[in-house]
């Protein structure tokens, strides 16, 4: 298996795309530890058994700093934690500030943390930080301004930290989804205003699913992706390309 002993990280890895992450990597042989926000695992409809369960808020910096003195070893982190807040509209200071604390700080924070750890990974190719991003990064997305600067913040993070962390051993790249049918896009279903214009400019004129998205971040993980380094990945339908 690609990922036998390995020790993967993956933040939010309760639902959608990020237990679909965390699933591949332990069917490639990986030791996968998961974040959620509940108590424990067994607060989830989803089976959580076959991973390490951690609470964590990302707001948290103590619990961040915590969780990642946890570990002895890492090779690779996804920073995968992350949400919206249009419910109670991003448009306001307050809500803009914590939709990006949500989806940005706690991301840089945790792999600063980590670095050490995936500076020593064996893995072929060098241990990985993988930064899920959005295409709300590169596009206006009026309805969630807070959650698009945090996304198309976390692409020129992903580029920093790729050039200054390549000559220690430490790859970091980002995947930038389209629309995927999860939890966080369940509001926008049968919503025209909202979905229509999403789904039109998607080539394949459908959403995507979790398990479509996951395999991008195992590749960028593999030592087939050792040449790659500080770039984001658009796995979109077509979306971008419109």
């Amino acid at each position: 298996m690609l990922f036998r002993s390995c020790r993967v990280l993956v933040t939010g890895g309760s639902g959608g795309i990020g237990l679909a992450i965390a699933r591949d990597f332990r069917d490639a042989g990986a030791r996968v530890h998961i974040t959620g926000t509940r108590g424990g695992a067994g607060d989830y409809d989803e089976d959580l058994s076959d991973f390490e369960f951690a609470s964590l808020d990302v707001r948290d910096t103590q619990a961040v700093e915590a969780l990642a003195a946890s570990f002895e070893d890492l090779d690779v982190l996804v920073n995968n934690a992350g949400a919206n807040l249009i419910a109670r509209n991003e448009w306001e200071p307050d809500v803009f500030e914590e939709s990006v604390a949500i989806n940005l700080f706690g991301a840089f924070r945790l792999a600063v943390r980590c670095k050490p750890l995936l500076a020593a990974s064996g893995l072929g190719g060098g241990g990985s930080v993988l930064n899920v991003a959005s295409m709300s990064a590169f596009i206006a997305v009026p309805f969630v301004p807070g959650y698009g600067a945090a996304k198309a913040g976390l692409v020129q993070m992903t580029k920093n930290l790729g050039v200054a962390w390549a000559k220690e051993g430490v790859r970091v790249n980002a995947v930038a989804p389209g629309i995927v049918d999860t939890r966080m896009t369940a509001g926008m279903k049968g919503v025209e205003v909202l979905e229509k214009p999403e789904l039109e400019r998607t080539a394949m004129g459908r959403y995507g699913l979790p398990e479509e998205i996951a395999p991008a971040f195992l590749f960028l993980a593999s030592p087939a992706a050792r040449f790659i380094t500080g770039t984001t990945l658009c796995v979109d339908g077509g979306y971008g390309a419109n």
